[in-house]
């Protein structure tokens, strides 16, 4: 007898994922009990029995709910895993198991996708952003850089004005100390001098205006000589030129970057939508795999190899023809059995052995049929469930072709771009182009400013000089030139100041935009980093759908490879069986155009037959007609020659009476012809239309529309007299069970129930009469009734709570007993729900009673659930409970199955 010993369960509802998660119970004999507060997780357990032993998921989840939540578990996908210890029928130890994976439902799936999208566009957006961030800083790094360029060429300018005034200073000092050392003056030989000396110097730089006019204007030209010499003004210019031509390189360069970037964001939405075709198709296959690998076992262990959906059609039909062919062989063997049953008695006592010999084999060929049929009933219903998934799978392959053809579509679409760069890649590019080209205008820029400094300076120079020349004809008037000097000094001393207070204010501006400068580089070289490790991820995440689908690619191939392979010596018969088939076929329809071809003849010969006599039946009757005008005339010769001897006016009138009789005659001899032609034209119209294809093989169309009247009539009263004895037969097995539930049910009622209102209790089913004529389902109405002396009274609205369960677990124990053969497990859930105190007692002690009369069963195994510590107490009275199962949830809100003592109920604390 079966009996089942240890059940694991991992990832089922509120049971973890984790492999620490995994719960085990050992189930006892023949009582197991499981307590545990509301949503611990008792009533999954019985779910999870049910689900290891029949397949079925419990009512209403469709699967998608019994296993672990991935959102509660912060997971894309979820594994469940049941795995179950039995022993069967004949005492051997069997270990199933099953396995979930569960991706969620196609709403959550759909939330997900849409979930996804939405974080897509945030963060497209988000990189647009980045991307305008990106462009704003670039442009405030250039306004810096540019207005750096600008002050530091500014600050060199002021302090080249500086220096050249230091240096007019310190020249104007050593041309003082030249001029007193050559003039031979005491008192000038240490700088600076102040205005005393300048004021002596120049009293007696009067004395020598003239000599020493002629020393400075050669001093002046051999300076401006040696400042033309160091300008290098044509090196400048060629370096400016170069640089130049390097910008216009630089911007054809950012011009081609500027059309490439814009074809790239053309061609982004195409490839997005390509490699979301792609992602689709790999789904798609992924399936298909997933529905190959479920059923390849399976199919190739009845077919030898894996069918496609009209191989498997096929191989159902056969089965099915089969299971009827089994089915009425085992018919035949039941009426032989019967026969054999019905013989009278002496002549069965006379054949005893010989009946007894044929009986058994009868039976065992009864039991070797039936088991045939069993088997093939459960081949038809595995392939039958494969037949759907073979469906699905050629859909998935369908989806597969379409999907292929619509990449196909967008890389025609992208057919001449080249996808190699990347739309980043490019924007670095331009990025480094521009950059360079700011480089080359600023350095063309300081080149150029430079290049006018330098102009400035040899203007400037060439100024001094004709200053120097003016003041060489202005010596006579010393006490003006040494004013001007005096007032050239200050300016000059004030403008130094101004130039240095100006170059510090500089520097401090400076200062804080270098600051804010390194700051957005910074910044930019985040969302550069950012923007390179998003495109990165993203490249893996293609690399590795790619590599997904070559593998699903190669285990196609090996699929339809291994196919191919099995079906070659398949393909090989059915191919000459359909040359012989052809060859047979084109014998019929040449026979069948020969036939044709001479029926045609036939009619065509029978046509003109028809006319001829038509012909040869007009001429007969017109010889006819002939023959009776000359009796006529003949008469009417012989009436004339009788004429002398009657009076003539009434022998003309009967002549006139017998012309116009004639007249009659042909007017309707004439119209009778009219009319024969015009039969004659519909006859001949008729035929023609009879030969058309409409109409041509009319009566062999009628022939066989009546065979398959007839043929449907006969299948009609076959399927009435089968329908007639399946409902004889259904109504017998009905009554049958109905007898033995009752009596079960009798039997327990009586051995624990202890009240003395209620002598039994049974089940009665009613027909149901509001049914129709024309339906000929049968319905029964079931309802529960109660024995009291001779009165059987509904239990509906006259029991009490106590009766009820015990009367519905009575019920359940007697359907397990009649229909669950071999097999003597039964579950309670919650079985004390809306009972009081002594109904509790007294449902414990039934329990007992039953456990106690049904122990010498060995199957027999009850599983109690409930949160009603009390009454487990209770049970733990009997010989029979010594330890029980708590269920609870731990810290992390996972189910956990604990085995505790009866005796430790008291000391548990919530």
């Amino acid at each position: 007898m079966s009996k089942i010993e240890k059940m694991s369960i991992l990832g089922v509802r509120s049971f973890g994922i984790e492999d620490k998660d995994k719960q085990i119970i050992t189930f006892f004999n023949p009582l197991t009990i499981l307590v545990g507060p509301n949503g611990a997780g008792k009533t999954t357990i019985i779910e999870c029995l049910k689900y290891i032993s029949t397949g079925d998921f419990p009512p209403g989840t469709k699967g998608s709910s019994f296993v672990h939540d991935p959102k509660v578990a912060n997971e894309t996908d979820v594994r469940a895993q049941i795995r179950l210890q039995f022993r069967d029928v004949n005492g051997e130890l069997v270990a199933v198991q099953r396995s979930m994976v569960f991706q969620g439902t196609d709403e959550q799936l759909r939330d997900r996708y849409e979930n996804h999208q939405k974080t897509v566009k945030e963060k497209e957006k988000r990189l647009l952003d980045c991307k305008r961030d990106l462009d704003r800083a670039t442009k405030e790094c250039q306004r810096f850089n540019s207005e750096k360029s600008e002050l530091l060429i500014e600050r060199g300018r002021l302090q080249m004005q500086a220096d050249r005034h230091q240096e007019h200073i310190a020249m104007r000092d050593s041309l003082i100390q030249s001029l007193a050392a050559q003039l031979e003056l005491e008192g000038f030989g240490r700088a600076p001098f102040n205005e005393r000396h300048i004021t002596s110097f120049h009293t007696l730089l009067k004395e020598r205006q003239k000599r020493d006019a002629e020393t400075a204007n050669n001093l002046m030209e051999h300076e401006l000589e040696k400042a033309e010499k160091n300008s290098n003004i044509e090196t400048l210019e060629l370096e400016v030129q170069t640089l130049q031509n390097e910008k216009i390189n630089l911007d054809r360069a950012l011009r081609k970057l500027d059309q490439e970037m814009e074809q790239l964001n053309l061609h982004t939405m195409t490839i997005t939508q390509m490699e979301m075709l792609k992602k689709d198709k790999a789904e798609k296959e992924e399936q298909i795999r997933r529905v190959k690998s479920r059923h390849s076992d399976e199919l190739t262990s009845l077919l030898g190899y894996f069918p496609n959906k009209n191989q498997l059609e096929d191989w159902l039909y056969n089965k099915n023809r089969k299971i009827n062919q089994t089915r009425s062989n085992l018919a035949v063997l039941k009426r032989t059995v019967v026969d054999l049953q019905d013989k009278d008695i002496p002549d069965l006592r006379n054949r005893i052995q010989n009946a007894n010999r044929d009986l058994t084999s009868l039976k065992a060929e009864i039991e070797e049929q039936e088991s045939l049929l069993q088997t093939a009933l459960s081949e038809e219903e595995g392939a039958k469930a494969c037949l759907q998934d073979v469906t699905l799978m050629e859909r998935h392959q369908t989806d597969i072709r379409d999907v292929e053809r619509k990449i196909a579509q967008q890389e025609a679409k992208l057919l001449g771009v080249d996808l190699s760069r990347t739309v980043l890649q490019v924007s670095h590019e331009k990025q480094e182009k521009k950059h360079l080209w700011d480089t080359v205008t600023g350095k063309i820029e300081l080149n150029q400013k430079l290049k006018q400094d330098q102009q400035n300076q040899i203007q400037q120079l060439k100024s001094t000089v004709n200053e120097l020349k003016g003041e060489k004809l202005q010596l006579a008037s010393g006490m003006q030139r040494r004013r001007q000097l005096e007032e050239q000094t200050v300016e000059l001393t004030t403008e130094v100041q101004s130039l240095c207070r100006e170059i510090k204010e500089a520097k401090e501006q400076v200062f804080p935009l270098d600051t804010t400068l390194d700051k957005l580089q910074q910044e930019k070289e985040d969302l550069v980093n950012k923007r390179t490790a998003s495109n990165k991820e993203m490249q893996e995440k293609i690399n590795s759908i790619e590599e997904k689908v070559k593998d699903i690619n190669k285990y196609v191939k090996e699929i339809e490879n291994y196919i191919q392979q099995g079906k070659a010596d398949y393909k090989k018969q059915k191919e000459s069986e359909l040359d012989e088939v052809n060859s047979q076929l084109a014998a019929c329809e040449k026979q069948k155009d020969k036939i044709s071809k001479e029926m045609e003849m036939i009619r065509q010969d029978i046509d003109t037959q028809k006319i001829q006599e038509r012909w040869l039946e007009d001429n007969l009757t017109l010889r006819q007609r002939n023959e009776d005008l000359k009796g006529v005339e003949d008469e009417i010769k012989k009436l004339l020659n009788e004429m002398g001897e009657m009076k003539v006016p009434q022998l003309k009138n009967e002549r006139k009476h017998l012309e116009e009789k004639i007249e009659s005659l042909k007017r309707n001899h004439h119209v009778a012809l009219g009319r024969q032609r015009g039969f004659e034209e519909e006859i001949v119209r008729f035929k023609k239309e009879l030969r058309e294809p409409q109409f041509k093989d009319a009566e062999e169309k009628y022939r066989e529309m009546m065979i398959i009247m007839r043929t449907t009539e006969l299948a009609n009263k076959d399927l009435d007299l089968y329908y007639k004895a399946l409902d004889k037969a259904i109504m017998t097995f009905h009554s049958m069970k109905m007898e033995e539930i009752n009596k079960i049910i009798r039997d327990l009622w009586r051995s624990t129930y202890r009240g003395q209102d209620i002598e039994y209790i049974e089940i009665r089913s009613d027909a149901d009469e509001n049914v129709s004529a024309s339906d000929k389902r049968r319905s029964y109405n079931y309802r529960v009734v109660m024995i009291k002396g001779d009165t059987a009274l509904d239990m509906r609205g006259r029991c009490s709570a106590g009766q009820k369960v015990l009367a519905s677990l009575i019920i359940r124990l007697a359907l397990a007993e009649t229909f669950c053969l071999n097999c003597g497990i039964l579950a309670l859930d919650e079985p004390t729900t809306n009972l009081d105190r002594e109904n509790i007692e007294s449902l414990a002690h039934a329990l007992v009673e039953i456990i106690k009369s049904r122990s010498q069963q060995r199957n027999f195994q009850l599983l109690v659930i409930t949160h009603d510590e009390d009454f487990v107490e209770l049970l733990g009275r009997s010989e029979y409970v010594e330890t029980f199962y708590r269920i609870k949830k731990n810290i992390d809100q996972c189910s956990e199955i604990i085995k505790c003592s009866v005796s430790s109920l008291g000391s548990y604390v919530h």
